[in-house]
């Protein structure tokens, strides 16, 4: 068996490869972003394709369904027509957890990163892309029902995931320490 070295600037002493900071942590953001992405577009495509044209609802379980909607305003459809601020919101953020990811050495965070610039990458690109009466005014594709709560899409779930996520990687590690675990 082979021995590993132990590292005495680790506050356990214990081996560097289980403290080591995460390697290219913006491209660990960029990745998680791309798949949430992806999926999410796949996703609000099959919606258009199977709940559009014939105008449709399937039902699920319990109260929850698929039921098309097209959001113009913020998360949880609050605003009729916010679109143009809650983009350019949404490119702030996107900006700011980039640059900040670059420092981050918590696998946590940068996951929490990705899945939040996924998210918002995902309904900004439906701004953008959909049909639109003007600049950033496409709606966002919407089409999980569960009827007792606002319709979502899985841009949206990755989005609260992430946030809670970094929430938690904050409560219940050291994942915003300084890396030489001083204040």
């Amino acid at each position: 068996m082979a021995s590993v070295d132990a590292d005495p600037t680790l506050p356990d002493g214990g081996p560097t490869s289980e403290r080591r900071p995460p390697r290219r942590p913006i491209a660990r953001i960029v990745g998680v972003a791309g798949v949430v992405l992806v999926l999410d577009q796949l996703t609000k495509w099959w919606a258009i394709e199977a709940l559009a044209d014939p105008p449709r609802v399937i039902d699920l379980v319990w109260t929850l369904r698929f039921n098309l909607l097209y959001n113009r305003g913020t998360a949880f459809s609050l605003t009729d027509d916010s679109g143009p601020i809650v983009s350019v919101i949404a490119v702030v953020v996107v900006v700011f957890l980039l640059r900040s990811g670059r420092q981050q050495r918590s696998s946590w965070v940068l996951l929490s990163y990705g899945l939040v610039v996924g998210g918002t990458v995902g309904n900004l690109a439906d701004r953008v892309f959909r049909d639109s009466e003007g600049l950033l005014r496409g709606g966002v594709v919407d089409f999980v029902d569960p009827q007792w709560f606002p319709v979502f899409n899985l841009a949206d779930t990755a989005l609260t995931v992430g946030i809670v996520v970094l929430l938690l990687a904050g409560f219940l590690t050291d994942a915003f320490d300084e890396p030489d675990g001083s204040k």
